[in-house]
């Protein structure tokens, strides 16, 4: 995803460009200080305690010069029109949030208020169209069956939460002004993975190979997840 996320933004901005990034729901600050590594100014907003601290730790280990471009919010995403202006960023993110917002328009509405004309939102959520495929690889057949008639799904940690189709969201992001820019599948290969797999020797490959899936049709249309980027008009 990172790949993807670098690709769109490569497109899009100058070469060099300091760019105004919020990463809403940035989790243990992953994506926030990849950014800021690349010299990017990167505000990073989470509701989760536990996640800030993490958060915090990881950065304060970081160079100050980094350090200096990464500043730490703990709050709601809802609530970003509370903390900042309309169009004050430039790359807006949030990833792997929406499965847990039971109903995602009013947090996309207000993300999309925060991307300056021009500017990107990218989006990564589970992908409703292929809840089967988890299951059926997997041989329960009893769950394989059940997920061809939902968007709702049960987490690796165990939590009921939602998963988002394609068309829907292509039309959710039209009506807030941030039209559909590009998308890609994630975790194509290698969702059945499981957690804490040893990273394989051949890793720049198997990477290769997901990066390629998961933007060629139809492979990427069975991704566990869908990466989109809309642009705001």
């Amino acid at each position: 995803m990172a790949r993807q996320l670098d690709e769109q933004i490569a497109g899009r901005f100058p070469v060099g460009q300091r760019l105004r990034v919020l990463d809403v729901g940035m989790g243990q600050g992953t994506q926030a200080l990849r950014l800021a590594r690349a010299g990017h100014q990167v505000t990073g907003v989470e509701q989760d305690a536990t996640m800030v601290a993490t958060a915090r730790e990881a950065l304060a280990a970081e160079p100050e010069g980094i350090r200096e471009r990464v500043r730490l919010v703990e709050g709601d995403g809802h609530d970003t029109g509370v903390h900042f202006l309309p169009g004050s960023f430039d790359v807006v993110l949030c990833h792997g949030v929406l499965m847990y917002v039971e109903d995602p328009d009013a947090l996309l509405a207000g993300l999309a208020r925060m991307v300056a004309p021009g500017g990107l939102l990218s989006l990564l959520v589970r992908n409703a169209d292929a809840l089967a495929m988890r299951p059926g690889l997997s041989g329960d057949w009893a769950d394989t069956l059940a997920a061809f008639d939902t968007d709702a799904y049960v987490n690796r940690l165990g939590l009921a939460v939602r998963a988002d189709r394609l068309s829907t969201l292509t039309a959710t992001l039209a009506g807030i002004g941030a039209p559909l820019h590009a998308w890609y599948g994630v975790r194509v290969f290698t969702d059945t993975a499981a957690d804490g797999a040893a990273v394989p020797e051949d890793a720049e490959t198997l990477l290769a190979a997901e990066e390629r899936a998961g933007r060629t049709d139809p492979y990427r249309q069975v991704a566990a997840l869908l990466h989109l980027c809309g642009v705001r008009g």
